[in-house]
């Protein structure tokens, strides 16, 4: 029993060293600051967002996601026509009049802190990080925001979900089952009316990770994510715009991992959008603004992979909160 055991770990170990270790978002496209730090406090309001993720169902013990994340930015003084507000209580940000006479916002800070459970099998990990940003005035159009997150990771053994012959084997005695770890990512944004992008890297301390008092099976560690990401919003008519985005995501050694995405707003009240992830998925996305407090979005992907055998694909659902809506608009929102 010993010897399944070591198996197992080594099976854990490989996959923490050569898959994705943090989990894996569809909707990360209206939420990017789950993702990058610099956009901790870009809005005008306490933006809140908690988010459920079933991945690959009809697979047991397959990858669960539960968030939250929130930020904000910091002072009072920013209730003017800028990036950061509105042109008049109640108009539609989305309009083509307002991105029109856009201007970037003045420099300023913005925090946050964002907390994620996942959960794989007899493994979960939750990274819980508080964020930092500096928003730079660039000029009348854009803004630079660089940004870190800082805190821990706690990656867990759920020893009494292994099964053995013998549930007192030795071999469960000697696992470790907690470890705690200290998490640092940074990142950085540029953007304007229209246009965004940004780069941004995860788990920059290396760590080694452990499941055994054993030595020979202590290979694993935390490997840095690295995300690319940029968009460009498209005005088809006074009411209704387009936003083609793509990001690029690298966590060595597997290959490049690249998303492709496109959403339709209707009237600021409804969208639609879809999303392609190279030899992986399809995904169709919706969402609504109920009104000036909640939004609420929902997205399906559709495996491609051969994990469409078995699997019934992945449902994502995440509730929006907007504290503090001083214009009392449907959605502020402007990169999406």
């Amino acid at each position: 029993m010993r010897v399944l055991f070591y198996i197992f770990l080594f099976f854990i170990f490989s996959t923490t060293c050569f898959a994705q270790q943090r989990p894996q978002y569809t909707q990360y496209i209206f939420n990017n600051y789950l993702l990058n730090p610099a956009l901790s406090g870009i809005e005008n309001y306490t933006d809140i967002k908690l988010g459920y993720r079933r991945q690959w169902t009809g697979i047991e013990n397959a990858p669960v996601t539960s968030f939250l994340s929130a930020n904000w930015k910091l002072g009072d003084d920013y209730l003017w026509r800028n990036s950061l507000s509105l042109p008049d209580r109640g108009d539609d940000p989305m309009s083509r009049n307002y991105m029109q006479n856009y201007t970037s916002s003045p420099s300023h800070h913005g925090v946050g802190v964002t907390a994620v459970l996942d959960k794989t099998g007899p493994i979960s990990r939750l990274d819980v990080n508080l964020t930092y940003a500096y928003h730079l005035q660039l000029n009348d159009q854009l803004n630079l925001s660089v940004g870190v997150a800082a805190g821990v990771s706690r990656i867990g053994l759920d020893a009494n979900a292994l099964q053995f012959e013998y549930q007192d084997d030795p071999a469960l005695r000697n696992a470790i089952v907690s470890q705690v770890k200290p998490d640092l990512g940074l990142g950085v944004w540029l953007y304007g009316a229209r246009f965004f992008a940004g780069a941004s890297v995860q788990q920059v301390i290396p760590q080694k990770l452990r499941f055994s008092g054993d030595p020979v099976y202590n290979t694993g560690k935390d490997v840095p994510h690295f995300f690319v990401t940029a968009g460009y919003k498209i005005f088809i008519d006074e009411e209704i715009a387009m936003t083609p985005s793509v990001m690029v995501k690298q966590v060595s050694p597997v290959p490049l991992s690249v998303d492709a995405n496109l959403k339709f707003a209707f009237k600021d009240r409804f969208w639609l959008g879809g999303s392609y992830r190279k030899n992986d998925s399809f995904s169709a996305m919706a969402g609504i603004n109920i009104n000036k407090l909640f939004n609420l979005t929902y997205s399906y992907d559709f495996v491609t992979s051969g994990l469409n055998k078995v699997s019934n694909g992945s449902h994502e659902i995440v509730l929006g909160i907007q504290l503090n809506n001083v214009y009392e608009v449907l959605s502020t929102q402007r990169m999406w």
